[in-house]
């Protein structure tokens, strides 16, 4: 239940998913939802032990049959039990009227809901499953509003939180705020970006034991990234490695008043085993920037000519930290985007990029959601009502690998299925992540990884790290270089 596959699903595939399971393998779907059901009783029993009083609150799809289903194997089990219904009864599949019918042979303890829900241990949100694609009004938003405002009593939703799009993530007008959210079958794409990081707790999973060929006919939207898929890109050192094995990155920006953004870019590849590291920046502080961190190399750039002697030595280049938007910023963009290295591109680099009609291969672009706002020419919240949608575009028109930062990060390459990473924590906003973002790929892109492998561990490397900080000292304070000592350690794993 606590080990996620790294599929993941559009709507329509889990659809397509449960129609082979029933048609094609010979299990009822009565089967499937007595199955759901007692797996919901297991999720309770592991999260909340003590609990006694359950509210189960039921739609009339199939996944309020699966409410109904705990209901009844929830009171068989010593709980006591009050479900309310939302739905229409006359809309009911068969499957779901079975289940209520069995739930009413064991107990009367059905409710028709009115306005508000009685006091719980534990309330269950078996309201829309993940076909939901309209916004969410009338009794099902009053639903919701009640299963929020009995807050902090924690709530189980079952498939996905109700109200959230099971393709973007995007809250649908309201959405209850799960505690745990326990999916079936398979895991939905929008589980883990959008808005349902806010919405959908910690993510639970069980296939319901259906027979895992099934998943072979169906191919994924999108793959969750974890380090093991990774872990043959940082095998152990020949004895007789040497800088000039691991790549020279420059990394370009520092402007005047923002050098520290370069300085934690050039730092994190550097912790990530980049050979060797430069910052080229503005004369005004390139004396300083390595007095403390020596091994770093800065050199003082008045003009875009005096970059010449840098390019020609760098296998990778990492522009964009704390650039700036100047005169001398537009320069260096100007002279450095139509060079042929492998290059990782962030920050005002992203803006100024916004103004051309540039598209490669050998680049790997990080924006956040207002930076892909301007290289679409829309807005954020258009970019974050559909990530996914929005991180393909980004790559049909710029080329290359596309990392679209924020919570469930996306990463595409041009060939599905786009990646996401589910690591990563709150405390990741603050000045200077995105830097050492851009520093971690550009690192490993320098020690020869490909685009795409770099940009998919250089993610995950970065969101684990942080989440290695929270735990030890808490998210709120966290600061782009404490991640260092934590990425050391991350690519030094066996």
């Amino acid at each position: 239940m606590l080990n996620l596959p790294y599929e993941l699903y559009s709507a329509e595939q889990t659809r397509e998913l449960d129609r082979l399971v029933i048609d094609n393998y010979g299990i009822p779907g009565a089967k499937l939802m007595s199955r759901a059901g007692g797996s919901a009783l297991q999720a309770l029993n592991y999260f909340w032990p003590e609990a006694q009083q359950i509210v189960v609150v039921c739609g009339s799809g199939n996944n309020g049959g699966d409410g109904y289903e705990l209901a009844r194997q929830a009171l068989v089990d010593g709980y006591h039990v009050s479900l309310f219904e939302v739905g229409s009864v006359e809309k009911m599949s068969a499957e779901t009227h079975a289940a209520r019918e069995a739930l009413k042979a064991v107990a009367d303890v059905i409710h028709r809901f009115e306005d508000k829900l009685p006091t719980a241990d534990v309330i269950v949100d078996s309201l829309f499953g993940t076909g939901l694609d309209r916004e969410v009004e009338g009794r099902y938003a009053s639903a919701i509003a009640a299963i929020n405002n009995h807050h902090p009593t924690p709530v189980l939703s079952l498939d996905i939180a109700s109200g959230i799009h099971a393709d973007s993530g995007k809250a649908l007008g309201v959405a209850v705020r799960a505690s745990v959210t326990l999916s079936f079958i398979g895991l939905n794409k929008g589980l883990f970006t959008g808005d349902a990081p806010d919405y959908c707790g910690q993510i639970c999973f069980d296939s319901l034991l259906v027979p895992s060929a099934v998943y072979q006919a169906v191919k994924a939207d999108a793959l969750r990234i974890e380090l093991p898929q990774f872990s043959n890109l940082l095998s152990p050192r020949p004895r007789t490695a040497h800088k000039g094995l691991y790549g020279h990155l420059v990394v370009i920006g520092g402007d005047n008043g923002m050098p520290g953004a370069a300085r934690v870019a050039a730092e994190a590849a550097a912790r990530v085993g980049s050979g060797l590291v430069s910052i080229a920046t503005h004369t005004a502080h390139s004396a300083i920037l390595n007095q403390a961190r020596p091994e770093l190399m800065c050199h003082g750039i008045e003009q875009a000519d005096d970059l010449a002697p840098l390019l020609d030595k760098a296998s990778v280049l990492a522009i964009g930290p704390g650039l700036g938007q100047s005169q001398w910023s537009q320069s260096l963009f100007a002279r450095v985007i139509d060079a042929e290295i492998p290059m990782v591109v962030d920050a005002d680099a992203l803006n100024m990029l916004s103004h051309t009609q540039q598209k490669r291969d050998n680049w790997i672009l990080t924006p956040h959601p207002g930076e892909a706002a301007r290289l679409l020419g829309c807005s954020s919240s258009e970019i974050q009502a559909n990530r996914f949608d929005a991180v393909q575009q980004l790559q049909q028109r710029y080329g290359g690998v596309i990392v679209l930062k924020g919570a469930g990060t996306l990463i595409y390459d041009g060939k599905l299925p786009v990646r996401l990473c589910s690591a990563g924590n709150p405390g990741m906003a603050s000045g200077g992540m995105g830097d050492a973002l851009t520093g971690v790929i550009a690192g490993l892109l320098a020690q020869r990884l490909n685009l795409t492998d770099s940009a998919c561990l250089g993610v995950l490397l970065h969101a684990m790290a942080a989440d290695k900080v929270a735990e030890h000292l808490g998210e709120r304070g966290m600061l782009a270089m404490d991640l260092m000592p934590q990425l050391r350690q991350l690519v030094n794993l066996r």
